[in-house]
């Protein structure tokens, strides 16, 4: 009876964490979306005034391939645009603190990942 009290404590003890590691993991998700994005949007540049104004334009679909984010864009003139990856709720990664919403800027071939904490590369 001990040991599964001791059990029991230590997975209480490990399983926020774990969580927490799964999430950080499943942002990659995010990252590769946006870079997706990213790169479709420059072949569309290529051939066009301005960025395109829709995920969907891009021949891209507004769902990260794992499913674990919804991708728009946002303020898109001839010289940027702002991809977002917003959580999908009912995934894990709608409890994901401080990253549910993480946003890429991208305005005159330079970008700025918001937030900094979420974004590892």
């Amino acid at each position: 009876m001990i040991v599964l009290a001791v059990m029991a404590i230590l997975a209480a003890i490990a399983y926020p964490g774990y969580q927490s590691s799964v999430r950080k993991s499943r942002r990659a998700d995010a990252v590769d979306a946006a870079a997706r994005i990213q790169q479709a949007q420059e072949r569309w540049r290529a051939n066009n005034t301005t960025y395109a104004a829709a995920v969907g334009t891009l021949g891209l679909g507004a769902t990260s391939l794992g499913g674990f984010y919804t991708m728009s864009l946002s303020g898109t003139s001839g010289t940027g645009y702002t991809v977002t990856a917003t959580a999908i709720a009912g995934t894990s990664q709608a409890a994901d603190t401080g990253c549910t919403t993480m946003t890429l800027q991208w305005s005159g071939g330079n970008p700025v990942y918001s937030p900094t904490g979420c974004w590892s590369r």
